[in-house]
């Protein structure tokens, strides 16, 4: 597979990570959208939201019970958003399911 975060996962890519357990892994983002943009992604390759089924929900709620200590690990008690793209119109750029944590500063009351 030739896939971007496959490749980071399995250290073929050098990332600045934050944080990885068994099923996930969190790293910077190398073109910061915030003052502080970390990606979190399963290890598992799952191609995006659209192909999250019963097996996979399992990752996605254990990344969600990590995401609060990510972020504060990332100095955003003040708060954060949570962001994840799904295909060409939802500006997806890694076909691999990510969630983007974006914060470190007020973030803009628009969405896009």
């Amino acid at each position: 597979m030739d896939c971007l975060f496959c490749k980071i996962i399995k250290g073929e890519i050098p990332s600045s990570k934050v944080y990885e357990d068994e099923a996930c892994y969190a790293f910077l983002d190398i073109a910061p959208q915030a003052r502080v943009h970390c990606l979190v992604i399963p290890k598992e390759h799952i191609c995006s939201a659209d192909a999250i089924d019963g097996e996979s929900a399992k990752v996605v709620a254990h990344i969600f019970t990590k995401i609060p200590e990510i972020a504060k690990s990332l100095g955003l008690g003040e708060g954060y958003r949570i962001v994840t793209n799904v295909g060409e119109f939802g500006c997806q750029s890694v076909k691999h399911l990510h969630f983007h944590i974006l914060g470190g500063e007020k973030l803009s009351e628009r969405m896009a």
